[in-house]
């Protein structure tokens, strides 16, 4: 049921529509087709005093709707190849372009969090803003060390808003649910509520400046991407001090081409970018519109606005990439049963089918070239065909999916011959082999190794314990049988007994030199390039061999 509240927002959308000569949105529903052509006699059709170009009156509409529309127009801005070119230039001028609150405000605000006058926390503070977007916008200052650094603040009463507008969400969802055919199976109300929670962990600029430290260490040394360093002393939940960078407007390639930066491998080293945040760190910016991406003339990215990060699971990661793979192999039922064991569609689906379906989506446009291919596209009809298996969205992976439209978009700016399978495809190769090679075995033991040396000091109290057991058990059983019956028993329990020890024996002194030689390997030096020379790895190596060779060489018959 909609309440008054969220009634009257309805009311303000339906009216800053019609007033921007949008009312055709409105009566282009289907509910409400049949009146269409109540537009002709709308009063916003008579009295308007001027016709503005169509993206101008989209773009204006959704900034006075507020920052969740916004959010929305920056995303479609970086779909070139799904917008019209008049309506994706209008929406790129919400990147930065968000009209300001005036800068006093700004001022106070950082006063009142850090209960000191601007003046004792900045050499200098430029109440013009730099940059406006739809959550906060950001100044130039200086501090009294002479360092240059932007400042961070988060716009007053944007909070009630945002709530006041997630509820209308809410609403609708509930409503697409209960009254829309794919209302369960998109689940609209979870992805509501991954996108709360995405929105709202943007009004806390120490959670983004945590972020920004994170991804700054995971690229430290990069030549691909710098993340500008964060001033904590003057971060507060409101107010996050960062230092200030230099560069190019990722979107504005007259000056790209100027400074001599090579596009092509721009355009691939984003991909890379992704993907190495995604599979490499489970640990991605996902808001990377142009507004948020700056190149310096030596073509290395420069990343800021962390307000939004995503992560996966590892579960998850193994699927995309399989997923992925698949895909660029045209392994359609590798694809078909990856959907099924990721539990993206019913367990019960019948995989001949579903990879049926696959095949005639992907078949018609793997036959053009691939630079030619849209991954975007190729989601849109993925996700039409799936319909009918009952496929659900995947909340966790809103974020991702948003992230990867967004990094083909831009690559396609910056390269209209971007090939995003062929740039990918190497990478999440061998990411694969790492993860299911030797490597990962490896990194498991490393990892591991620090518990295991815990619990090896037990093994023989553990070992004792059982054979214990295993004896009275005997005993047990040999004392229900009479007679002759009851030796010959007895000896057949014996002797099965003494087949248990030897191989548990075994394979507790296997599984003892494996983790020995594992916890040898943890500490070993990794700078030594010699094999005799490092005399830990060496005794890994021959630990781990008898350790493996004891465990699997089982005693036969008889033995």
């Amino acid at each position: 049921m909609i309440g008054v509240r969220q009634a009257l927002r309805l009311i303000h959308i339906n009216n800053v529509l019609g007033r921007h000569g949008l009312d055709e949105v409105i009566l282009a529903t289907h509910m409400l087709r049949p009146i269409r052509f109540l537009q002709y006699l709308s009063p916003w059709r008579w009295f308007r005093r001027e016709s503005l170009p169509r993206g101008v009156r989209i773009r204006r509409s959704l900034e006075d709707l507020g920052p969740i529309f916004v959010k929305f127009g920056q995303i479609l801005s970086t779909r070139r190849d799904l917008l019209p070119d008049d309506i994706a230039v209008e929406l790129a001028q919400l990147q930065d372009n968000v009209p300001a609150f005036p800068g006093a405000e700004a001022r106070a605000i950082i006063e009142k969090s850090f209960g000191k006058p601007v003046s004792e926390l900045f050499a200098k503070f430029d109440e013009k803003p730099l940059a406006s977007a739809s959550i906060a916008q950001v100044h130039t200052a200086t501090l009294h060390d002479g360092s240059e650094v932007v400042v961070k603040v988060v716009r007053p009463t944007i909070e009630k808003i945002i709530r006041h507008d997630l509820e209308l969400l809410y609403t609708v969802a509930d409503l697409a649910a209960r009254f829309w055919p794919d209302g369960k199976r998109l689940r609209p109300r979870e992805v509501v509520a991954e996108f709360e929670k995405s929105i709202l962990d943007e009004l806390d600029l120490m959670r983004e400046a945590s972020s920004a430290s994170m991804l700054r260490r995971n690229f430290s040394g990069s030549d691909l991407l710098y993340v500008p360093e964060i001033h904590w002393p003057l971060t507060r939940r409101n107010v996050m001090v960062m230092e200030r960078i230099r560069g190019m407007q990722v979107s504005d390639l007259d000056s790209l081409k100027a400074q001599g930066v090579d596009l092509k491998a721009l355009s691939e080293h984003g991909v890379e970018i992704f993907f190495t945040q995604v599979f490499r760190d489970n640990f991605f910016h996902a808001d990377m519109h142009p507004g948020n991406i700056f190149v310096e003339p030596s073509g290395r990215y420069i990343a800021v606005d962390f307000g939004i990060m995503g992560t996966l699971s590892h579960d998850d990661q193994h699927y995309l990439a399989g997923n992925f793979l698949a895909f660029f192999q045209r392994d359609y039922r590798k694809v078909a049963e990856l959907h099924v064991e990721s539990g993206w569609v019913p367990e019960d689906t019948r995989v001949e089918e579903f990879e049926a379906a696959i095949r005639t989506v992907c078949e018609p446009i793997f036959e053009r070239p691939l630079k030619d291919i849209s991954f975007g596209f190729l989601l849109l009809r993925l996700f039409q065909t799936a319909r009918r298996f009952d496929m659900e969205v995947q909340p966790q992976l809103v974020l991702l999916q948003k992230t990867l439209l967004n990094i083909e978009g831009l690559g396609r700016q910056l390269n209209p011959e971007l090939d995003l399978w062929k740039t990918a495809k190497p990478y999440l190769e061998r990411w694969m082999s790492e993860q299911m090679g030797v490597r990962s075995i490896l990194r498991s033991l490393r990892r591991n190794a620090p518990e295991w040396s815990e619990k090896l000091p037990e093994i023989p109290v553990l070992l004792h314990q059982w054979l214990s057991q295993a004896t009275e058990g005997g005993a047990t059983k040999s004392s229900a049988g009479e007679g002759g019956a009851a030796v010959k028993q007895l000896k057949e329990v014996r002797l099965e007994i003494r087949r248990g020890n030897r191989r548990l024996f075994r394979a507790v002194v296997g599984s003892a030199l494996l983790i020995s030689a594992s916890i040898v390997y943890v500490y070993a030096d990794p700078t030594s390039t010699s094999m005799l020379g490092n005399a830990p790895l060496l005794t890994w190596l021959m630990g781990g061999l008898a350790g493996f060779v004891l465990i699997f060489s089982w005693p036969r018959h008889g033995s």
